[in-house]
């Protein structure tokens, strides 16, 4: 396991009906070495009772550490929400207690570069030293790499990079050799699972987001293919995250989900990238 690039389970790829402990115990025993964690999963584990001390010796209880912080949204919003200023705000929290450097951030909703840019601005001066992590997805206001790269070369900022995933890789129709070497040097982590052949409506493509994702190489997306894309293009994400959101794999149990995206990420990254193993 790489120390500089930990495989990493991600917050959703274990749901949000298990404990903490359950969670790093599950991640613990198929072999991740990390944790994503959201703010509302970092919530939950308050709300068990836990303390931000509770949480870090669980952690040390069972040899893993949170390595992936999310998730800031609706950024852009003229007059933002309390509920998403804390969020922020807990986020940032959470870079400093677990020693994270970026935190991944979606945004919803579509607005021209030039807005998008003003308040990708804004919110990296907010963020300090911690990186804010764009990811694109086809269904979001950022929707693929083209859109994404505009925004964050105008915005200029140093703590703007970008989060990229196989998933929403494949469903914004891109193939798997556009990534440019200038691009790849602004990749700051990357997300790895795997499609169905076929995909959901683009009415309700979100749903199929959050429900229906296989684990990395185990369907058409190509996972080995993305893979090779990124690591030939020159990126060094600072975390591999696993994010298989699936409802079928979550009735099994998180121990089985755990288990199988394990195994199945390191067949791919021995294929495509076995110097992260």
């Amino acid at each position: 396991m790489s120390q500089s690039h930990p495989i990493t389970v991600s917050s959703w790829t274990l749901g949000d009906q298990c404990t903490f402990e359950e969670r790093c115990k599950a991640a613990h025993e198929a072999g991740y070495e990390g944790i994503g964690l959201r703010a509302e999963t970092y919530v939950d584990a308050l709300n068990e009772g836990l303390t931000d001390q509770d949480i870090l010796a669980v952690l040390d209880k069972y040899q893993i550490k949170c390595t992936e912080v999310e998730y800031i949204v609706q950024w852009c919003e003229a007059k933002r929400t309390y509920e998403q200023k804390y969020k922020e705000q807990t986020c940032f929290h959470m870079c400093d207690l677990f020693g994270v450097e970026h935190i991944n951030v979606g945004l919803m909703e579509s607005y021209d570069v030039d807005y998008t840019t003003k308040k990708l601005q804004e919110l990296c001066s907010r963020a300090g030293d911690k990186i804010i992590a764009l990811e694109p997805m086809p269904y979001s206001g950022l929707p693929n790499l083209d859109k994404t790269w505009k925004v964050l070369k105008a915005a200029n900022c140093k703590n703007a990079k970008m989060l990229l995933d196989t998933w929403h890789w494949v469903r914004a129709n891109q193939s798997y050799d556009i990534l440019t070497k200038e691009q790849a040097k602004e990749v700051i982590s990357i997300q790895i699972d795997d499609a169905y052949a076929r995909p959901y409506a683009d009415s309700i493509l979100r749903d199929e987001s959050m429900h229906d994702r296989l684990a990395p190489g185990t369907g058409k997306a190509d996972t080995v293919a993305f893979l090779k894309m990124v690591k030939d293009a020159g990126a060094d994400p600072k975390v591999i995250g696993v994010e298989v959101i699936s409802d079928a794999y979550l009735a099994k149990g998180v121990k089985y989900v755990a288990d199988y995206t394990f195994e199945n990420t390191a067949k791919v990254l021995k294929e495509a990238w076995p110097e992260m193993l």
